[in-house]
C-alpha cells in the first residue's frame, strides 16, 4: 500500500449516468456504512496527484471538484472525454462509481502497469470482456473519443482496436492473486440487497 499519491497520475471518478435500473442515483446508494461515491473516492484517493468526479456540479459539487462532459448524454465515453480534456497528468485512472469491489491493490498495480508501458489505454480483460470504466488513459485518447462523440459513436470497446492496449488478462490477474469477479458492478436494488446480506 501507497503512502502517499502516486505522481503523474490523476484519478476519476464516473458518476454520471441515468441509474435507470437501480430507480435511485448510484452514487448515493449506501453499502457497509458508505455510500458508493465515498467508497469509490477512498478507493482513488491513494493513486490520484488529484482526485475529481464526472458527472453533474449541482449533485456533487459538495463532495469533490466535478468535470462535467462537453459531450451531453452520450454515456460513459462523454465522462472519459471531459477527463482527458481537463486533465494535466499525461496518464489518468477512470473508475465507475457502481464497482465497489475493485481492490486498492489492484488499483495500485493498474497505475505502475500503465507507468511501465507507451500504450494509449491500460485495461484489464476479465472473462474476455473489456473493463473500460477501472482504465488508465493517456491524454492523447481524447482526440479519438472526440472524434467518435461527434459522429455520435458512444462505445468505448471498439476504440482499444485503433490504438496501444497494454491488457491485464485473466492470466496476469489471478497469478498476481486478483479477482476477475470483482469487476462486477451494482445494477439493481436486488444485487445492493444480496451484498449486504453477505
Amino acid at each position: 500500500m501507497y503512502d502517499r499519491a502516486m505522481g503523474g497520475l490523476n484519478a476519476f471518478v464516473l458518476a454520471g449516468g441515468k441509474s435507470s435500473r437501480m430507480g435511485t442515483d448510484k452514487a448515493f446508494v449506501e453499502l457497509n456504512g458508505q455510500t458508493l461515491l465515498q467508497r469509490t473516492l477512498e478507493l482513488v484517493r491513494p493513486i490520484g496527484q488529484k482526485v475529481w468526479i464526472l458527472g453533474s456540479r449541482q449533485k456533487f459539487g459538495p463532495y469533490r471538484t466535478v468535470i462535467e462532459d462537453e459531450f451531453l448524454n452520450h454515456g460513459p465515453l462523454g465522462g472519459i472525454h471531459a477527463a482527458l480534456r481537463a486533465t494535466d497528468e499525461e496518464l489518468n485512472l477512470i473508475l465507475a462509481v457502481d464497482m465497489p469491489f475493485v481492490e486498492s491493490g489492484f488499483l495500485e498495480y493498474l497505475a505502475k502497469c500503465a507507468k511501465e508501458t507507451a500504450a494509449v489505454v491500460t485495461a484489464p480483460r476479465a472473462e474476455g470482456r473489456w473493463q473500460p470504466l477501472c482504465a488508465v488513459y493517456r491524454r492523447e485518447f481524447a482526440v479519438l473519443a472526440e472524434q467518435a462523440l461527434q459522429a455520435d459513436k458512444n462505445k468505448i470497446d471498439p476504440l482499444f482496436s485503433v490504438v496501444a492496449v497494454r491488457a491485464i488478462e485473466d492470466t496476469e490477474l489471478r497469478g498476481k492473486g486478483f479477482s476477475p469477479e470483482m469487476f462486477r458492478n451494482l445494477n439493481t436494488p436486488e444485487e445492493v440487497e444480496a451484498m449486504r446480506r453477505t
